[in-house]
């Protein structure tokens, strides 16, 4: 019996969440609806524009919010990451213990420098724009996996956001390794369309040989295969993945296997932020595979938690509001 459903790895980020225009994100030429990675200038010249708008703050980064998710449920979690010892790393870092999220020591997960942020600029059509500041998470590396608790865990869940850097990219191929040696699931998220769109030779690299679990959405399925055809797309994924978890947003999600094709259906909300809802999915989706429950199951409890998340602002429910939708589907 393994001590760990999940062992995440990815970036260690304050997220920053706040309401803005369209016209804000024109003026401060910010490419709407992606995630963009900016300079430590830049980040702070937003941030002093946006201070007095009562912005959302928390610990954050995608696969942090996916474990944060499944512990919340009452699944086991890890998270490896990379903070500095300042104030945004100390409350990034007493945040997810509260969580019941468990860590190495801080030999793994201290470095010199700034803890990461990452900017979600919420518009009125719930659409997120990210402008993330890695700082000393760009420096993420082999030396902050412990890959003795590695060996203690169900699945390695690899966050795409790491592709962006190549000494993350080592760590990848290194933990890979690792869990393919020693009957360690692999599952991995794609992050963001942008990451598809501008690194997919580093996920083609990663993905030499089959995973076990991919998540992605419909715009990054169709970006990364290259096919215009959604059955083809699919199939294309399903030569990478044993596994692949396509969301859709109002559409609902699909769970795909070489024999099975499950339609997940949506719950229809009145959405006004939307950033989380991938993670909140994820994380739902791999606390229902590792305990007990079907398929089909794991689906509609990840995208019923999905659906909730969009009606507030920030990536995260609350742990009571997470364990009254347990309840509630039984």
């Amino acid at each position: 019996m393994r001590k760990y459903d999940v062992f995440g790895m990815g970036n260690a980020l304050v997220d920053c969440v706040c309401l803005v225009t369209d016209k804000f994100l024109t003026d401060n030429k910010i490419e709407k609806g992606l995630m963009t990675l900016v300079e430590k200038d830049k980040q702070k010249t937003i941030i002093d524009k946006i201070r007095n708008s009562n912005p959302f703050i928390q610990s954050g980064g995608s696969v942090t919010n996916s474990v944060y998710t499944l512990s919340q449920l009452g699944g086991s979690s890890f998270l490896s990451f990379l903070i500095s010892d300042d104030e945004y790393g100390n409350l990034f870092l007493d945040d997810i213990r509260k969580s019941n999220v468990f860590t190495a020591d801080e030999d793994y997960y201290f470095g010199p420098g700034m803890t990461g942020s990452c900017l979600v600029l919420t518009t009125p059509d719930a659409e997120r724009t990210m402008n993330t500041c890695l700082a000393v998470s760009s420096n993420y590396s082999i030396d902050n996996v412990s890959f003795d608790d590695l060996s203690l865990s169900k699945y390695l869940y690899i966050e795409g956001y790491l592709v962006t850097s190549d000494k993350a990219v080592s760590a990848i191929e290194k933990s890979i390794s690792y869990c393919r040696e020693n009957d360690i699931k692999i599952a991995l998220t794609f992050s963001d369309l942008s990451m598809v769109k501008y690194f997919k030779t580093k996920f083609d690299q990663i993905l030499d040989q089959k995973i076990d679990l991919l998540f992605c959405n419909r715009d990054e399925a169709i970006m990364f295969s290259g096919k215009k055809n959604f059955d083809e797309c699919c199939n294309n994924l399903l030569n990478i993945s044993e596994m692949v978890v396509i969301t859709d947003g109002k559409k609902g999600s699909l769970i795909l296997t070489e024999n099975k094709k499950i339609k997940i259906k949506p719950y229809k909300v009145n959405a006004i932020d939307t950033v989380g809802a991938g993670d909140t999915y994820a994380g739902a989706f791999l606390y229902g595979i590792n305990n007990g429950m079907s398929l089909e199951q794991s689906g509609n409890l990840a995208s019923l938690l999905s659906s909730k998340v969009v009606t507030k602002l920030g990536p995260r429910l609350e742990k009571g509001v997470i364990e009254d939708i347990k309840l509630s589907i039984g």
